[in-house]
C-alpha cells in the first residue's frame, strides 16, 4: 500500500467521521428541542386554547383562536400571492429564458431575495403599504410573507422543470402540439410533485415568521375577518406572550409554538417524500 493512499483513506476516514459527528450534533439538539417544546406546549392544548379569544392581561384561561385562524388567512393569501408568481417566472426560466439575458437577472433576484432578511422585507412593505394606507393590514403581512415565499417556489419550479427531458418536449412538439400546450400538458405534468414540493417548502419556510408580520400585520386581540385591518397570528402573539410577565401567557406561547413547530415538521417531512417519489430514490 503507497504512502499517498494510506493519507487519503486516512483524510476520508476523518472526513466521515466528522460528518458523522456533526449529523448527531445536529440531530441531538434538533430533538432536544422537539422535547422541549412539547413537553411545554402539550400542556396548553385545550378545547378553549382553539376556540376562545386571549384572556385580558392576568387573567387566566382563554385561547388563540383568533391568532390561529389570522396564521391560517395570512398564510393562504400569501399563498395565493406567491405560488402563481413563482410558477409563472419558474416556467418562463426553464422554457423560454434559458439562455437570454433578462433570465440571468431574474434569477440574480431571486438569489438575492432567497438571503435577504425577512425583516428587511417587512419593513419595504411597510414602507409602500402601510405607510402610505396608514394602517396594518392582513394583505400587508400577505404581501410580505409572498415576497419570502416567492424565489424559494422559482427556484424549485425552475429545476424541477428542467428535470423533464428534452426529448418529451420535443416529442410532443413533432406531433404538431403548440409550445404551451406543451408546457401545461406534458412539462408541467412531468415536474407535478416537484413542484408541489417546492410550495410545501415555500409554506414551512413563511409560517414561522414574526418580523415581518409586526411591521405589517400587526397583531388583534379579537376576531378579524377584514383583510385590510390589523390581523392576529401566532408569530406575534408567540413574540408578545413570551415577554410577558404572566405566567398563562407563558403557557399560551409554548402552546402556540407547539403548533408552528409540528405543523412545519409535518409539512417538511411531506415534502421530502414527495421529493424522494419524484427522484425515485
Amino acid at each position: 500500500m503507497s504512502k499517498r493512499y494510506l493519507m487519503r483513506r486516512v483524510f476520508n476516514c476523518a472526513a466521515l467521521s466528522g460528518s458523522l459527528l456533526c449529523a448527531v450534533f445536529g440531530i441531538f439538539f434538533l430533538f432536544w428541542i422537539l422535547k422541549d417544546v412539547f413537553s411545554s406546549g402539550i400542556g396548553a392544548m385545550d378545547m378553549a386554547f382553539f376556540t376562545e379569544l386571549p384572556s385580558p392581561p392576568g387573567v387566566a384561561g382563554g385561547g388563540l383562536a383568533n391568532a390561529i385562524w389570522g396564521t391560517v388567512l395570512i398564510t393562504g393569501m400569501a399563498t395565493v400571492i406567491g405560488v402563481p408568481a413563482g410558477i409563472l417566472a419558474g416556467t418562463y426560466l426553464s422554457e423560454y429564458g434559458r439562455k437570454k439575458r433578462f433570465a440571468s437577472v431574474v434569477r440574480f433576484l431571486c438569489d438575492i431575495l432567497v438571503s435577504a432578511p425577512s425583516i428587511v422585507i417587512g419593513i419595504f412593505v411597510y414602507a409602500v403599504l402601510v405607510k402610505p394606507f396608514k394602517g396594518f393590514s392582513a394583505v400587508a403581512g400577505a404581501l410580505a410573507l409572498a415576497i419570502i415565499m416567492l424565489p424559494v417556489v422559482v427556484r424549485t419550479a425552475e429545476e424541477m422543470l428542467k428535470l423533464v427531458p428534452d426529448a418529451t418536449r420535443e416529442a410532443a412538439l413533432a406531433l404538431g402540439a403548440p409550445h404551451w400546450k406543451v408546457t401545461l400538458q406534458v412539462v408541467y405534468r412531468g415536474a407535478f410533485r416537484g413542484i408541489i414540493t417546492g410550495v410545501m417548502l415555500a409554506v414551512a419556510r413563511i409560517s414561522g415568521e414574526t418580523a415581518p408580520l409586526l411591521f405589517t400585520s400587526f397583531n388583534n386581540a379579537f376576531w378579524n375577518s377584514n383583510i385590510t385591518e390589523p390581523t392576529a397570528s401566532l408569530t406575534v402573539t408567540i413574540f408578545n406572550y413570551a415577554m410577558g410577565p404572566y405566567d398563562d401567557w407563558h403557557a399560551k406561547a409554548w402552546g402556540g409554538a407547539f403548533i408552528i413547530t409540528f405543523t412545519v415538521l409535518f409539512i417538511n417531512i411531506l415534502s421530502r417524500l414527495l421529493l424522494r417519489g419524484r427522484t425515485g430514490s
